[in-house]
């Protein structure tokens, strides 16, 4: 069953968020707990961990602003 990837909410404020970069390469196998990738807030950048292992699939790019609670990629 695959793992939804979500942009976070970091901030009490926060209502939405730029994926800054992606820190692995659609398809790859990752661990729980690895950075998987960034977003950028009004007030500060931050590295978001993989939620769970296996193989991830990129659905949201780098540079567009996403909602809190958006579904960025998928691990399968």
């Amino acid at each position: 069953m695959a793992t939804d990837i979500i942009l976070p909410k970091i901030g009490f404020s926060m209502t939405e968020g730029v994926l800054s970069e992606w820190l692995v390469a659609d398809g790859a196998t990752v661990n729980e707990g690895e950075p998987l990738f960034s977003i950028e807030s009004d007030k500060s950048t931050n590295e978001v961990e993989a939620p769970a292992t296996g193989v991830v699939k990129i659905i949201g790019q780098p540079g567009e602003t996403y909602e809190v609670g958006s579904v960025i990629g998928t691990i399968e």
